[in-house]
């Protein structure tokens, strides 16, 4: 974790603030400064220009100087910079989606980015993406292949790589992402932070651009899982303009993790050094007195992964971009193109057998994980190159959602976290999953 990152952790960023040892003024400032020597620009589609953010900064030291110390409590997002996946709306500035022939501009914020502003944090900017949010590899996008935060020469994982990749190099202490098949995860993993993905409805998708309506969620990507729950207890609300939304009285810790289960045999696709990294993390776990690890037949999560992408949930991906992709499809991503095209290898019959299968899958593995309180599994089996993604696209993106794409088909929430690093330095990562 680099030192700017580390300052930029919402608690101790909040308390520098409070005590005066720092301003908004100067942490806008500092930060544009950090972000413009860090040769990352693709991290960005969007970023907001210093004059607004300078404004931003003086608005809210100027409701500080009034409310004083209390403004943290009306306001618990306080000076907080944040980002957002170029697929939430800005009001006034362009969404995109990675794909420039699609871009407009809303009028109106995204719900959750509006409910974070009105909390007082401060928005740097827009992030890349796999075009569409269909990828889990980052280098999907027009606006360059984003680079792991930690080794240029690896993915940063997808599809919400820039924002990973944002908080991992420290541009912001948290930043927003989406996640239909791992997107707010994978990156999580490849770039040593936290993603949180709640479980469908809790966060509102009312403006953001679909993939999948029906498994579609906002997520969260934050230095550590105390500050993702922070930014989580300001986004879960009821929306009643999002159909998906779903009210939560409170947010409260449910159950404690002591009953773990595993997969009984893991897949790495021949990554080594992912193996064992995950084989020492499980070793710390196992080594908790107070935490019992169950292994448990992993076919029936693995079979449902293999739905999303092999069976009718690509023609949800399809209807997604609507009439946009008949009149537009030369100017879409060609490997997200021909995604797209295979929708129409699937029909209503197709749909309605797939649904009856997941049915089956998911009560299967429900009865597995009755006696357990989580699932632990490795956030990613594997950790290419760029340069090997882009020689085998399809291939190597469908192994990274071996551990992540049956989830929000199952409606189960997930908490990546970072692990037991690999032996080339490279982050490592497992991922908690657990019931809605």
């Amino acid at each position: 974790m680099n030192t700017t990152m580390t300052a930029l952790d919402i608690f101790q960023l909040q308390s520098a603030l409070r005590s005066g040892q720092t301003t908004l003024t100067a942490l806008v400032q500092t930060l544009t400064a950090h972000i413009d020597a860090d040769d990352r620009a693709e991290v960005w589609i969007h970023r907001v220009p210093v004059t607004q953010l300078l404004e931003r900064a003086k608005t809210l030291e100027s409701i500080a100087a009034e409310a004083g110390d209390s403004v943290y409590e009306q306001l618990p997002l306080f000076g907080v910079p944040f980002a957002v996946k170029d697929n939430f709306d800005v009001a006034g500035m362009p969404t995109t989606a990675a794909c420039p022939a699609f871009a407009y501009t809303p009028k109106e914020n995204a719900h959750v980015v509006q409910l974070l502003l009105d909390s007082g944090a401060i928005l740097m900017g827009k992030t890349n993406l796999d075009q569409f949010a269909t990828g889990l590899v980052g280098v999907r996008s027009p606006y360059g292949a984003v680079r792991n935060a930690h080794d240029p020469a690896y993915v940063s994982g997808g599809s919400s790589s820039g924002s990973a990749v944002a908080v991992a190099r420290g541009y912001v202490s948290f930043a927003l992402g989406t996640d239909t098949a791992g997107s707010g995860r994978v990156p999580a993993g490849f770039n040593g932070i936290v993603g949180l993905k709640p479980s469908l409805g809790l966060f509102s998708s009312r403006g953001v651009v679909p993939a999948c309506r029906t498994l579609d969620c906002s997520s969260i990507f934050a230095g550590d899982v105390l500050q993702a729950w922070q930014v989580a207890q300001v986004i879960a609300a009821y929306d009643p303009l999002d159909p998906a939304s779903v009210a939560v009285q409170a947010l409260a810790v449910q159950r404690r993790a002591r009953r773990v289960a595993v997969p009984r045999h893991c897949e790495f696709f021949g990554d080594a050094q992912a193996q064992t990294a995950y084989i020492k993390t499980l070793e710390a776990l196992q080594s908790d007195p107070l935490v019992t690890v169950e292994p448990i037949d992993f076919d029936v999560f693995a079979e449902a992964a293999a739905l999303l992408y092999q069976g009718p949930w690509v023609a949800e991906r399809r209807a997604a971009v609507g009439k946009f992709f008949t009149t537009h499809a030369d100017d879409v991503h060609q490997v997200v193109r021909g995604i797209l095209q295979s929708a129409a290898s699937f029909d209503a019959v197709d749909t309605f057998n797939a649904r009856y299968r997941l049915a089956e899958l998911t009560r299967t593995a429900q009865q597995l994980l009755a006696g357990v309180d989580v699932l632990v599994v490795p956030t990613a089996p594997c950790m290419p190159t760029i340069d090997a993604v882009l020689a085998n696209p399809v291939e190597l993106n469908s192994q990274l959602g071996y551990y992540t794409n049956f989830v929000n088909l199952m409606n189960m929430c997930a908490l990546a976290v970072p692990a037991e690093r690999r032996a080339d330095g490279l982050p490592a990562g497992i991922t908690l999953i657990g019931p809605a």
